[in-house]
């Protein structure tokens, strides 16, 4: 009976609005997947606001951001090995370092202090402004398969090749 109260309480609770997560999206090369909660910008100041400068950030809402190769690969310049990480960002006003770390199922950055030492590589990439801003965080892949995140006004561009 207890449990069926409490089911009963998180249903009102969701209904009323409290407790919303961001929806998940993804992103697909024919090699390089991207999954992501997908928070929105809701008039907010996302860069240096929502999401400070030099402290790492899941690089999306919730669960943190996975990545997968489906091959071994060159991310930002540096090999990297077939499998799924954690990817996480430091961004500062001009560069962000993105992080691929391979304990994988991160709720947020909280932990990563605790997971740092099983970091597979970083790289620094320079900050772009975007010519509109962007509602929701946004993953995709150009034409050369460069992974793009883009969000609000601001944009990195990450150098993926075989």
């Amino acid at each position: 009976m207890k449990k069926l109260l409490l089911l009963a309480g998180l249903a009102m609770i969701a209904t009323l609005g409290f407790g919303q997560t961001s929806p998940r999206a993804s992103a697909e090369s024919n090699d390089v997947s991207v999954n992501y909660g997908q928070p929105s910008k809701r008039d907010r100041q996302i860069f240096g606001g929502l999401v400070p400068y030099d402290k790492v950030w899941r690089a999306g809402a919730n669960e943190a951001t996975e990545i997968t190769f489906k091959k071994d690969m060159n991310f930002g310049g540096k090999p990297v090995k077939a499998g799924t990480y954690t990817l996480f960002v430091i961004p500062t006003e001009s560069e962000w370092t993105i992080i691929l770390n391979s304990e994988l199922k991160q709720w947020g950055s909280f932990n990563y202090d605790k997971i740092k030492d099983k970091d597979v590589l970083s790289v620094t990439v320079p900050v772009k402004r975007t010519s509109s801003v962007v509602e929701k965080l946004t993953y995709r892949f150009d034409e050369n398969n460069n992974l793009i995140i883009e969000w609000d006004d601001t944009m990195v561009e990450i150098p993926i090749s075989n």
